[in-house]
Formats: structure tokens, C-alpha cells, sequence
């Protein structure tokens, strides 16, 4: 494994990371002991960082980290966490002192910890950007020592350009994949001059680009992947990137001609994550062991050269860039 430094929070994290949404509910059937086994697999690749929230599986994702906790007493590991999509409406309003203590107060007993590692706003409306206070509130739950660090979790680059103004911002997640290129063209320069964290999420694009997928394949019902192509529940670029199904997967097969022979597409998707040095680490999720075990390798593989770059570009600008660039 390779590590990375995590902005301004000081920690040293796994390049290849592990996000926590899939064991926790809204991607098909989950067992609990498997996804145990899965938390295991991952420490023992030396993955380090794992990013949670308290609305996946409404707790169940903070409650097996800390049961991980239990079991691997031996072993340094750091979680985020994200808070805000509790709230019903989700408005601006809502990402208030009141609101936000109380969250952080049910993360702290869902996780068994005495401080947050790292929290993150969880996708406020835009609004919440443009309110100061927002900020003072997160600067004293870290002064009242609930807190160690905060950052941001963001739909689109205006808003990761808008929180990183605040001094105190150390981490923004955003989508970031071979679907998902915007954040090159100035978060990363920005972020690397603020030293903010980057954590890329959604860096298979919901599975897309692990190369497995077919016109035919499909999904359980409390999938996200089947229910919310359009939004239906949440932005909808965090399903498949906001690409379109039949175009991403033939995008997929003109990528698929790219992979290096020693590397499995996943790998190569995040590979290319890796290229940029403005990112502290990918965040790919995993209900399996044997998941979490393909995606480690990928941060000891070696670069991609520079024509393979180019050649992903092209495919993006061509099929993907005209469905999403503008967008988020």
C-alpha cells in the first residue's frame, strides 16, 4: 500500500481507501458478517482510512466500523464520517448549531468514540456555502473536542471552490473517476494550494467501470443503481456519475482496450485516480473480501504511461464530457 497525506489534518492515508456506503444499505442485499469479514480484508491490505455516514443504513455503517474497532485493537485506522442528510426537508436552514451538534453526538455513540476523526458536511444545498456561521459552529465542535477535523462532501466543484475559502475546511470528497473529470481543470490546483484533502468518491462509477457490467445486468429493488438513474432519490450524478447506462457501457469497452495486461479494469480505473497528486485517496466501496483485496493492489501498480492518459481523455471528451462536465 501507498500513503498519502490527508491536507491539513496531518493523517497519512492508504491511497486506495474504503467507503462505507455499500455495507450499509441502498446497494442490494448486505450480511453483516460478510461485510465484517470485508472491514478485516481491508486493514489487512493496509488500507487505513475508511469513510462512513451516519445516514448509511441509517447508523449500521458507523456501527461496524466500531465493532471493527473492537475486534482489531491492534490496529491504527482513522474513519470520516458526514453529517446533514438526517435532516427532513434537507435544506440550508437545517445545517444549523442545533442540528449538526446533535448528529455529531449520535455518530460519537454510533462510532464508540470520544472524537470524530473527520466530519464532513454531507452535500448541503449550495446555500449552505455562502453562510459563515455554518463554519463557526463546525470551528466549535472542534474547540468543545467532538471534532478533530471537518471538511466538506460536495456535488459540484463550485461548491469544493466556495468551502476551501474557509480556513478551517481540510477535506473535500467529490466525485472524481475517468467519468468524472471537471476537478481537474481547477479544484486540484486549488485544493493542493489551501492544502485540502481530496478524497475521491464514486471512483468506479457505481461499477461501471469495473468492467462487469452489461445491457442485461441488473439490480435488486432498494438498489440505488436501479431506482435513482434519474434522481429519483438523491442527485443523480451519484449513480453511474450521472452517465447515461448504455452510453458508460460503451465508453467502458473502448476503455477496456486500454488496460495494461498485468491490471483488472477496476484497477485501472483507479490507477488513473492515482495519476493525480492532488488526491489524497480513492474511496471505492466492497461487500466482499475479494473486492477490497483487486482494489488495494491497484496503489502498487505502476503509472500509466502517458499515451494511455491521453487516450482516456479522448474517449471522455468524446462520449462522456457533452452528459456531464458542465453539470457538476
Amino acid at each position: 500500500m501507498q500513503y498519502r497525506m490527508l491536507g491539513k489534518t496531518g493523517y497519512k492515508v492508504s491511497a486506495v481507501s474504503y467507503g462505507a456506503w455499500a455495507i450499509g444499505g441502498t446497494w442490494g442485499t448486505v450480511d453483516d458478517d460478510e461485510s465484517i469479514k470485508t472491514l478485516h480484508s481491508a486493514l489487512d491490505q493496509g488500507i487505513n482510512f475508511f469513510d462512513t455516514a451516519d445516514v448509511y443504513g441509517d447508523g449500521r455503517s458507523e456501527r461496524l466500523l466500531a465493532r471493527l474497532r473492537k475486534e482489531r485493537k491492534g490496529d491504527a485506522f482513522t474513519v470520516a464520517t458526514k453529517a446533514g442528510r438526517r435532516l427532513d426537508p434537507h435544506v440550508a436552514e437545517g445545517y444549523n448549531r442545533k442540528n449538526l451538534t446533535a448528529f455529531i453526538e449520535r455518530s460519537l455513540k454510533n462510532l464508540e468514540m470520544e472524537a470524530l476523526d473527520l466530519v464532513q458536511l454531507h452535500c448541503p444545498p449550495w446555500e449552505a456555502y455562502y453562510n459563515p456561521e455554518l463554519f463557526d459552529v463546525m470551528d466549535d465542535l472542534v474547540k468543545a473536542g467532538k471534532v478533530r477535523y471537518y471538511g466538506v462532501s460536495v456535488e459540484k466543484v463550485e461548491e469544493a471552490l466556495k468551502a476551501i475559502n474557509y480556513p478551517n475546511v481540510s477535506t473535500v470528497q467529490i466525485i472524481f473517476n475517468i467519468f468524472r473529470q471537471r476537478p481537474i481543470d481547477l479544484l486540484f490546483a486549488e485544493a493542493k494550494l489551501n492544502n485540502v484533502g481530496i478524497l475521491a468518491r464514486v471512483p468506479l462509477s457505481s461499477g461501471l467501470l469495473t468492467g462487469k457490467m452489461r445491457k442485461e445486468t441488473t439490480f435488486e429493488k432498494d438498489d440505488h443503481r436501479a431506482f435513482n438513474r434519474d434522481g429519483a432519490a438523491f442527485d443523480k450524478g451519484e449513480t453511474f456519475s450521472g452517465v447515461d447506462y448504455e452510453i458508460g457501457l460503451e465508453a467502458v469497452e473502448e476503455l477496456r482496450k486500454l488496460v495494461p495486461q498485468n491490471m483488472t479494469m477496476a484497477q485501472f480505473a483507479l490507477r488513473w485516480i492515482l495519476m493525480f497528486d492532488a488526491v489524497s485517496c480513492a474511496i471505492p466501496g466492497g461487500k466482499h473480501p475479494g473486492q477490497v483485496m483487486d482494489n488495494a493492489a491497484a496503489a502498487v501498480l505502476q503509472p500509466l504511461d502517458s499515451y494511455t492518459m491521453l487516450a482516456v481523455r479522448d474517449v471522455y471528451d468524446r462520449l462522456i464530457r457533452p452528459q456531464v462536465h458542465q453539470l457538476w
